[in-house]
Order: structure tokens, then sequence, then C-alpha cells
């Protein structure tokens, strides 16, 4: 194939000019910005020259994916790819060959910060909602005592932690809040506190039927997840008010005779005084 000629004025005619013109080494002038995160998914605009109808961009080797060309060839937009932290050469490549590096700067991202957790202390049977405040808590998971907290849930701006505490040991337990840059450990940590031990006072009736089948009311203090034995038979239909105070239920059947009544929670085991007695 031959070359194109153009007249150019003021030369004799048919002289020789190639067209269109062989394409330019690039070079790169500027990177806007010159730092992202270490995560990429940025955009950085490349300004330059000699840059239209690029191959290939990379950042320290990777390829990035070029979003826009100015066919002047004196800008390119390009998505920066995920990095380790550090400076790192970027490059452009075209059909006149490739750029002298010009640097970028990946940031390593910002460790959690923890300033608050609400509540510090709740019952060792766990299940209590917590909330921690900070920064830089995205994509955070909280174990309490290396126990993973339940339901956890980060806020979009990275500030805010809210989960349910785990089950454990009376005490206090540090907290650590984990996320892809690192980890925090919450000041103070939490304390687990044992659920007090029921205290009963009085059994209504305190005499029936050796059948069973009474009804009974049992009052006291922490009987909540209280169950109710009869010379260590379980009564049935046990019900405990929404304050720990009442229990209800029914007798089961026994032998004649006075019989102790032991009521249990999750903080231990009290006896009736005076017991019950089957008729």
């Amino acid at each position: 194939m031959s070359t194109p000629v153009v007249q150019i004025p003021g030369l004799p005619a048919g002289f020789p000019f190639p067209f269109p013109f062989p394409p330019s080494t690039p070079t790169i002038g500027a990177l806007v910005p010159s730092f992202g995160p270490a995560s990429g998914g940025n955009l950085v605009l490349i300004v330059g020259s000699g840059l239209a109808n690029a191959s290939s961009v990379t950042f320290g080797g990777t390829p990035a994916s070029i979003l826009f060309q100015d066919p002047i060839g004196l800008l390119i937009i390009a998505t920066a790819p995920a990095h380790a932290a550090g400076t790192v050469p970027v490059v452009v490549t075209n059909a006149g060959g490739t750029s002298a590096p010009a640097m970028y700067t990946y940031l390593a991202p910002a460790g959690p910060v923890v300033l608050s957790l609400i509540p510090t202390s709740g019952p060792t049977a766990g299940g209590t909602p917590f909330t921690i405040v900070g920064a830089n808590l995205t994509g955070a998971s909280v174990t309490f005592n290396g126990v993973a907290a339940t339901g956890v849930v980060v806020d979009p701006t990275g500030t805010v932690v809210t989960g349910v505490t785990p089950a454990g040991t009376a005490g206090n337990v540090p907290v650590v809040v984990t996320t892809p840059s690192g980890s925090a450990t919450v000041a103070g940590g939490y304390t687990y506190v044992a659920p007090a031990p029921p205290v009963a006072l009085s059994l209504v009736p305190a005499t029936g039927p050796a059948a069973g089948g009474t009804p009974f009311v049992l009052v006291g203090s922490n009987l909540t997840g209280a169950s109710v034995t009869f010379n260590g038979v379980a009564a049935t239909g046990v019900v405990v008010d929404p304050t720990g105070t009442i229990v209800t239920g029914v007798t089961p059947a026994g032998t004649a005779g006075n019989v102790p009544v032991v009521v249990t929670t999750p903080g231990g085991t009290a006896t009736v005084a005076g017991g019950y007695t089957y008729v």
C-alpha cells in the first residue's frame, strides 16, 4: 500500500508527506489524585500527552480499567485496581510505546477506633443488646472474651456497631472489635453479672390433695426463669410474672405428708419454708 501524499503549501507539487502522523510515545504529566485506598476502585485522571489509543494502563503492574480516553491524547480516566499499601509506578502503553512511570501511593486503611460501649455490664446468660461507638468500624466483628457477638450490624458511616452479647462467665472480660484493617480493644471491657439467687417468701395454699391439680401461688424475688418441684416432681403450668416476684402453677400428684418445695432459677435454688402438705 502506497503512502498517502498530502500537498503542503509552499512546497513543490507531489512533495511526499506521510499521513497520519506516526503515534508518539505517551507522557504522563500528572495523576489526579496521586493517592488512594489499597482497596482500589477510585477514579484517577491521567493528564499528559500522546495518550490517545492507550492499550493499557497499569498500577504497579496491575491493569486498571480504562473508562475514558481523550481522542487528542491529553487525558485518560481509569479505575485504580486494588494493591498493597505503598507507592507504585503508573504507566500508559499505546502503539507509540510505554510512558515513563508516574508515582501513585496506595494508602493502608485506617484501623478501628473504639470510643464507648453501652451497656458495660449484663447477665451471664447473654442476650443483651449493645452499641459500640467509634470510627473506621466498617466490616467489624465483635467478640466478648473471644466469643462472637450475634446480630452485629455496622451503620453506613462506619461509626456505630450494634449487636447482642453472647453468654459468658461472671466477671470482667475483654471486648475486641476486628475489621479488615486491624483490631481495637474496648477500654474497661464488659462485666458479666451472675443472676441473683431466688428468694421464696410464701406458698399459697400450703396444703392440698395427694391427687395434685391444686393451683398455687409462690411469692418471692429473683424468680425469673423459675421452675418448681414438689418432692422432686415438677409442677405444671408454671408461669412467672414480668417482675420476677410471683410464680403460679399447678401441683403434681404426691404422697400424703409434708414434702419440700424447691424453686430453681438460673441464679440458683431456694426451698420454701414449711414445704407443702399433701392431704
